[in-house]
């Protein structure tokens, strides 16, 4: 248990610099004309394939990560 609890606030730190990145790595084409209603690919449908489906699904598994390290933290 004491090697958690020395681990996990470097566990942490990784897990959110990696979850910023990933977030920051991610594709948006909505401008901002999208907030008024504007934007053109509100009207066709976008399917995530590639590099682009990976980092979408590993921001996924980080935050799931990132958050269930967080829950660990108050019980250890």
């Amino acid at each position: 248990m004491q090697t958690i609890s020395t681990l996990l606030p470097w566990i942490q730190i990784i897990l959110a610099v990696l979850l910023m990145a990933l977030i920051l790595l991610q594709q948006n084409d909505s401008s901002l004309g999208g907030a008024f209603g504007g934007a053109d690919s509100a009207t066709h449908a976008h399917r995530k394939r590639g590099a682009e489906k990976f980092v979408f699904n590993s921001t996924i598994l980080v935050a799931i990560l990132f958050v269930g390290s967080a829950i660990l933290a108050l019980f250890v």
